[in-house]
């Protein structure tokens, strides 16, 4: 070693006074400070922020941790000196130790997402596939514990090294609080928030035991296969319409104007035009479905009963004869089908009007009568 290398070890030695760490990674969960050889001077000034714990490790053990405050490290006022065997002989020597800091701060918007698929029986659409993602915030709450059992003897540990790990720990337990929670893939938009509440605390249980914890929990999106999708917004889509007939009336509508802005000629104006007789045939029968007196593709309107004169739907006097359209009806006396008063015959079953008579007093019987009302002799 040259005269130079001993002079700088030895300045090295004597000025390392201050024990800090500035976090500018903003993913860095632990981070081992470089003393110089693991000597620790006696006197030696720890500062530990916000958001950071220090921990001292001593000849491969954690010995304590230190929350956010200001130090002197020297003998009789640290609780780390009833822990440190070295340290009872008053700091005569430098003692070797490892200090890390660990970040406590909550790391916000990790990530999460399901790799392939979870199976799921649904009792509306029966087995369907879904595939979620989401997001969610994590801390160190026990830095002892995390060191031993996640970051070991690195000196730089990144959210990144344990990335993998915790998503699978995630959607394990995604899977499960999915299965057990039972909900029908029409219902889980509505239930995101308990969703999550869920399955964050089945993720502790596994993280507390690296020293970790999720604060937050977020479900953003549960998808379904494309052509679930495509029936829930069909049957969305049949539920908007309302009334079927009327939808139909306006797509009728819409394609005969369609078929009245094509320009195409030769053989395509004949099957335009063509087309627009068909189109509107079925647009009539579509109106003519709501008209007072139509059905199909009759013309629309009623027959004066005194001339029989054709007149427009909806008149109440005849405009041939004058006479009223309103023709008083009564029931069929077989079918029960109303005529108009005077009929001799039903329109509907052919059956005579004519009422049965008694064939002992002559009086009219009413349809179905097994007796004369007037003189009780058996019909």
């Amino acid at each position: 070693m040259s005269i130079m290398d001993k002079v700088k070890e030895a300045a090295m030695n004597q000025f390392i006074e201050v024990i800090e760490w500035l976090d500018e990674s903003q993913n860095t969960l632990l981070y081992r400070f470089p003393v110089h050889g693991q000597e620790i001077k006696n006197g030696a000034q720890l500062i530990v922020r916000e958001s950071q714990a220090a921990v001292f490790v001593f000849e491969g053990q954690a010995a304590d941790v230190f929350t956010p405050g200001r130090y002197t490290v020297e003998g009789g006022n640290t609780p780390i000196l009833s822990k440190l065997g070295a340290w009872k002989y008053g700091f005569n020597s430098p003692i070797k130790a490892e200090v890390y800091f660990v970040n406590t701060k909550q790391f916000t918007d990790m990530k999460w997402g399901t790799s392939n698929p979870i199976m799921l029986r649904d009792a509306d659409f029966g087995i369907v596939r879904l595939r979620a993602f989401g997001a969610y915030s994590l801390r160190v709450a026990d830095p002892a514990g995390f060191i031993r059992e996640i970051a070991g003897t690195n000196g730089h540990f990144q959210t990144e090294d344990i990335d993998g790990q915790l998503k699978r720990a995630i959607v394990t337990e995604f899977s499960d609080a999915l299965g057990e929670m039972k909900i029908p893939a029409l219902d889980l938009a509505a239930q995101y928030k308990e969703l999550g509440e869920a399955i964050r605390s089945k993720i502790n249980g596994d993280f507390g035991s690296w020293g970790l914890e999720v604060t937050k929990f977020f479900v953003e999106n549960i998808s379904l296969p494309p052509e679930v999708e495509a029936a829930m917004d069909k049957r969305a889509s049949m539920g908007a319409l309302g009334n079927v007939q009327t939808y139909a009336q306006f797509q009728a509508a819409d394609a005969m104007r369609d078929a009245a802005q094509n320009e195409g000629g030769g053989a395509g104006l004949g099957a335009g035009l063509g087309a627009g007789f068909a189109v509107g045939g079925q647009m009539a029968n579509a109106f003519s479905a709501n008209q007072p007196g139509g059905s199909g593709g009759a013309a629309a309107g009623i027959v004066c009963p005194s001339c029989g004169k054709q007149n427009a739907a909806g008149a109440k006097f005849c405009a041939d004869c004058g006479g009223k359209m309103e023709v008083a009806q009564v029931p069929c006396v077989k079918c029960g089908a109303n005529l108009r008063e005077g009929a001799k015959f039903c329109s509907e079953c052919g059956s005579s009007q004519e009422k049965a008579k008694c064939t002992g007093c002559q009086a009219e019987l009413s349809a179905g009568a097994k007796f004369c009302p007037e003189c009780g002799t058996q019909v």
